[in-house]
């Protein structure tokens, strides 16, 4: 029903205000008005007329009397942008303009960050960006203070300040060496948003093998498989155990379990035995009986 007596409004107005009979700046208006806020426009002028005000997606229309200022309370213009105000029709139309602005104080924010899980140690390899709305969902175009702060689960943080442009603010953030979840918080003034971000270990680092013979069988097993920053590299990830004898070569794959990788093959007297995974190469071993 609003829309529909907007685009009536709109209508009328577009009629009213014919450029070659209407008055321009004859009306007292305010250059700009906060969003939401109350204002008033000054009508000169004797006898009684109707006010029009149209602007993007909302139209106003009280009946007047000349010679007096007309108030609007709060919350009777709300979205932001350029104004028309226009008394009466024909050749004895006057009109003014306005521009209404997004208020300053933010009621809400849009935070994106990426990527939502990633491998510690990172340089710069996290992102965020927030975008700051008034109460009416305006974006905020004046510069504005947004902290950031990236916490993990062993205390560890990291701060930026960042002062928004054009209602935007963003920021990179170094992923910690500690694996598990982080906590990536934005806020301006009162109002906060949060996402979490999983910090998975790198890849295995120091990646080192032991053989000891079992019979006729030579078991092979990792130490415990860390990453550069000492966590532990996730159970199911996969180590390769390769074995160069008499000019053949045999692999073994074995997924980590309990933080150790471990597999039995044929002890052969003069074997290679080299042990990866991934891209990532461990020591070498030459067995001799």
């Amino acid at each position: 029903m609003r829309t529909r007596l907007n685009l009536f409004l709109i209508g009328m107005v577009l009629v009213a205000i014919h450029p070659a009979c209407a008055q321009e700046g004859s009306l007292g208006v305010q250059r700009t008005v906060e969003a939401g806020s109350a204002f008033s426009v000054h009508i000169n002028g004797s006898g009684k007329s109707i006010l029009y005000i149209v602007g993007p997606g909302q139209a106003l229309m009280r009946s007047v009397q000349k010679g007096k200022t007309v108030f609007f309370p709060v919350g009777s213009l709300y979205n932001v942008g350029h104004y028309l105000a226009i008394v009466g029709r024909g050749s004895s139309a006057e009109n003014g303009s306005f521009d209404v602005v997004s208020a300053t104080q933010p009621a809400s924010i849009s935070f994106l960050a990426k990527p939502s899980r990633l491998g510690v140690g990172l340089k710069n390899g996290i992102s965020g960006a927030v975008y700051v709305f008034d109460a009416y969902h305006n974006l905020i175009t004046a510069p504005t203070t947004v902290f950031f702060q990236l916490s993990d689960m062993s205390g560890t943080l990291q701060k930026r300040t960042v002062v928004t442009h054009d209602g935007a603010a963003w920021t990179e953030m170094d992923s910690t060496d500690k694996a598990g979840i982080g906590t990536f918080e934005a806020s301006v003034g009162g109002v906060s948003s949060t996402r979490v971000i999983e910090q998975v270990p790198g890849d295995p680092c120091g990646l080192k093998m032991s053989a000891k013979q079992s019979g006729q069988q030579l078991i092979l097993k990792t130490d415990m498989v860390r990453d550069c920053s000492g966590n532990s590299i996730p159970d199911g990830t996969i180590v390769t155990f390769t074995e160069n004898y008499n000019g053949t070569q045999s692999t073994v794959d074995m997924p980590i379990k309990h933080g150790i990788a471990q597999v039995e093959i044929v002890a052969h007297n003069g074997a290679k035995i080299s042990v990866a995974s991934g891209v990532v190469l461990g020591n070498e071993i030459d067995w001799k009986k």
